[in-house]
């Protein structure tokens, strides 16, 4: 199953394979991200959207990187990561395929929609959105997981949505949660509880966690200890902690500067640190942008500087409504 490649191929001491690639940021022409407007061109029609994601689908997987992220609701992202499958046989063989459910994407590939894309964690929709998954990933489709779990979502309690779900487990395919807001760490220890037949459903958490939101620290590692593959996503910020930040945090600059690494890759490095990480993903847009990211995986950090980075953490209510706040471009 899905959860135990993923498990052997992000080992501690794996190197780059303990990073993922999330395709958010280019499979539709518009994302919160900062800086797009430098990492993309002006004109973002498909095709052009397409090639970005195979080069760094290309570069991602040539420096050993196994676990792929998408989702339905980032555009295109589906369709373009089963054509680069198809045309890369030896390397479909060798990644693990996750996707999530949950999110509509309804901005007609414009960059100026109202509205982008629309939640619904009913069983309907997983019925209408597994379908469009399976037609463009198949069987190379290893991990499915709800989008942006929140406390209050229905499938959290839905006994129906959880025997289809359970249904989707016994054919092979590893069922999971993703998760958002001030309130991930409730959200995930639900989910941890949520059970078909006596046996746990979920088995794989993805969360946002860096060092401006680490609330759900605690839950992730309580995932961890109950058998869970943890997947950290947003662990830049969204572009907080990039060199495309209005303002980088002291901290983070200063340990940037000691290490000789960029501000990215050691926030990334400062999650691979924490022991119940299985991956950290990516959302790089361009290969100049992966290549940075992807020195985390081998970059040390001391104690001390540990423990500096770990003074950046916002009041979790504080960093979610900056977030909500971000343009889409």
């Amino acid at each position: 199953m899905g959860v135990e490649r993923l498990m052997e191929i992000a080992a501690p001491g794996a190197g780059a394979a303990r990073i993922g690639l999330g395709l958010a940021a280019v499979g539709r022409p518009a994302y919160i991200n900062l800086g797009r407007d430098r990492d993309l061109p002006a004109e973002r029609p498909v095709e052009v959207m397409r090639r970005r994601s195979h080069e760094l689908l290309d570069a991602a997987y040539a420096a050993g990187v196994r676990y792929l992220d998408a989702a339905r609701s980032y555009g295109r992202a589906e369709e373009f990561l089963a054509d680069w499958l198809r045309n890369r046989p030896d390397a479909a063989r060798d990644v693990v395929v996750g996707s999530k459910w949950g999110y509509t994407y309804v901005a007609e590939w414009r960059t100026d929609a109202e509205t982008h894309e629309v939640k619904d964690h009913g069983a309907e929709t997983f019925e209408r959105q597994r379908e469009l998954t399976d037609a463009l990933l198949g069987d190379r489709l290893d991990l499915y997981q709800i989008h942006s779990v929140t406390p209050e979502s229905p499938a959290l309690t839905d006994p129906e949505l959880h025997a289809r779900l359970a249904g989707l487990a016994a054919e092979g395919v590893t069922v999971g949660v993703s998760t958002s807001g001030p309130h991930q760490a409730e959200a995930i220890r639900a989910a941890l509880a949520v059970e078909v037949d006596g046996r746990p459903l979920f088995r794989t958490v993805q969360s946002t966690y860096n060092l401006l939101e680490p609330s759900a620290g605690a839950a992730l590692a309580e995932a961890h200890e109950a058998g869970r593959a943890v997947i950290v996503k947003e662990a830049v910020a969204n572009g907080r902690l990039t060199e495309a930040a209005e303002r980088l945090p002291e901290a983070l600059r200063r340990v940037a500067e000691e290490t000789g690494a960029t501000p990215d890759a050691v926030a990334l490095a400062a999650v691979l640190h924490r022991p119940w990480v299985t991956v950290v993903l990516s959302g790089a847009a361009t290969t100049a942008q992966l290549r940075a990211n992807l020195t985390a995986a081998d970059l040390p950090l001391d104690e001390r500087q540990l423990t500096d980075l770990d003074q950046l953490p916002e009041l979790p209510e504080t960093y979610w409504q900056h977030r909500a706040n971000l343009h889409w471009s």
